[in-house]
């Protein structure tokens, strides 16, 4: 479309289907301007003028952060991120292409005006387009906060026709660009619920409906009082142990010879610790998620304590499986990932920065700082022939990358290690940035993957970092790494 067309032009005949659609959109904004809204003067413009420049919708995605649940960050982050999206083609695009003026104001009361009037062209809706992009966004992440804002989003699209600044047109034509904008960002980020989780075993739970039995061991370094309380108020007759993190091992070892249950909230590292101490008595593991990252729980499909007090109430868990490591003087579980070389210091950079820049710049800078540390490949013999590697990541089950998301996993009982190496070389800048962009799903001479179930690695230098679930512990000489099939009988709400 040229971007010299002005709607309100007189059409020739070849447009008279322009010219009736211009004219019936110039009847349905009189008889809006006619129609009495009751209550509706006092509420609309100020609605209309708290939308401008996204201020409503940034303090609504402010207040659902606020919330401090998982679903909730996650569609306030989506809702800007589609607002973000349609308010960008709006401008760069939808205004430049069609130049309408906007509506004579005549038949549209003093009292409904704005104060001061846009003074860009009329078509599209740019608040519409913000408002339903938004809604949209927030919608499909989390439908329950999509119902909440909808009716606000409404109000501010309707509001644009009340105060006489735009056309009805121009309404449906921005709150349809908005919508296809929140669709665009999904498909380049899916949200939670596209992710299609395999159906795993379902494993035999003791259903506990006021969480009898059921002993949870807290880290208090976690901050995770409030959530704890929470489970406390669903389960009233469960134990609760709030300890420091340094007390942690030994109050799951106590919890766990008295438990029938044995639950646990906070991080990753304490997440694992809990799963061991489960392996070892034979007890199901209840994962309540209280760190930063969450990885077992969130892939498990656990979010809050309400679905796990939901899951634990009804009996509904399922078998996972563990990593297992072994060397001549240690051994342990994962059930995250395992890593070696320069993984552990780029992880621990790379956590660090995530929350406040993002994974994915966070990752080039981890791999950028960790150059600069003159680190060497690390020397391992796999598969009976040596090698060095900058990176040897281990997951337990496979990661997928989703979009532009980072690496999920869809199956927690696969009974495959997902083996990927970044080979040592000369040039290591160029191998660990292209990693760190590149991502799980790498494949290249430089970057390699590989799934099995049980793996060796020989003549590693003594004091080599060996990072599992956040712990990082040294190991030296050789390090055999095998999959525990359905080792873990893990509670998560079976409708998750």
């Amino acid at each position: 479309m040229s971007p010299d067309l002005d709607l309100t032009g007189a059409a020739t005949a070849a447009r008279t289907p322009l010219r009736t659609l211009l004219a019936l959109d110039g009847r349905l904004f009189e008889a809006a301007a006619a129609w009495h809204w009751p209550g509706a003067e006092r509420v609309l413009p100020r609605l209309s003028r708290s939308a401008n420049h996204g201020v409503l919708w940034f303090a609504t995605a402010a207040a659902m952060a606020a919330s401090r649940t998982p679903r909730a960050r996650r569609a306030a982050a989506r809702g800007v991120a589609s607002l973000a999206l349609a308010s960008l083609t709006i401008n760069t695009i939808g205004k430049r292409s069609v130049r309408r003026a906007r509506p004579v104001l005549d038949p549209v009361p003093l009292v409904r005006q704005l104060k001061r009037q846009p003074i860009t062209t009329s078509f599209p809706s740019g608040h519409s387009a913000s408002a339903a992009a938004f809604a949209t966004g927030v919608a499909l992440e989390s439908p329950g906060w999509g119902a909440a804002v909808a009716p606000v989003a409404f109000s501010v699209a309707m509001s644009r026709v009340y105060t006489g600044v735009h056309f009805p047109s121009d309404v449906l034509a921005g709150a349809a660009l908005g919508v296809g904008a929140a669709f665009l960002v999904r498909r380049l980020v899916p949200a939670r619920a596209q992710l299609r989780r395999r159906a795993r075993p379902r494993a035999e739970a003791p259903a506990l409906p006021e969480g009898d039995g059921l002993v949870v061991v807290a880290n208090r370094a976690s901050g995770t009082a409030e959530r704890v309380r929470a489970l406390h108020d669903a389960l009233p007759r469960a134990e609760i142990v709030e300890c420091a993190p340094e007390d942690v091992p030994d109050e799951l070892a106590k919890a766990a010879a008295r438990a029938r249950v044995l639950g646990v909230c906070g991080g990753d590292g304490t997440v694992n610790a809990a799963a061991q101490a489960a392996v070892r008595h034979n007890l199901p593991l209840a994962v309540l998620p209280g760190g930063t990252l969450n990885h077992f729980a969130y892939d498990l499909g656990v979010e809050d304590e309400r679905q796990l007090a939901r899951a634990i109430r009804h009996g509904e868990a399922v078998r996972v499986d563990a990593g297992r490591f072994a060397t001549r003087d240690t051994e342990g579980l994962f059930l995250n990932t395992l890593s070696l070389g320069v993984y552990p210091e780029l992880v621990r950079v790379r956590e660090r920065w995530s929350r406040r820049i993002g994974g994915w710049p966070a990752g080039v800078l981890a791999a950028v700082r960790v150059l600069r540390a003159d680190r060497h490949p690390l020397e391992v013999e796999l598969g009976g022939e040596r090698r060095p590697l900058w990176l040897l990541f281990v997951g337990n089950g496979v990661y997928h990358r989703m979009g532009l998301t980072p690496g999920r996993r869809t199956d927690l009982a696969d009974g495959l290690l997902d083996v990927r190496v970044v080979h040592g070389s000369r040039k290591p800048a160029l191998r660990l940035l292209a990693a760190a962009v590149a991502g799980p799903l790498t494949r290249s001479p430089g970057h390699a993957a590989v799934q099995v179930n049980r793996l060796r690695l020989t003549g590693l230098a003594p004091e080599t970092p060996l990072a599992y679930d956040g712990e990082v512990t040294a190991v030296s000489g050789e390090v055999e790494l095998e999959k525990l099939p359905e080792a873990l009988t893990v509670y998560r709400p079976l409708n998750a």
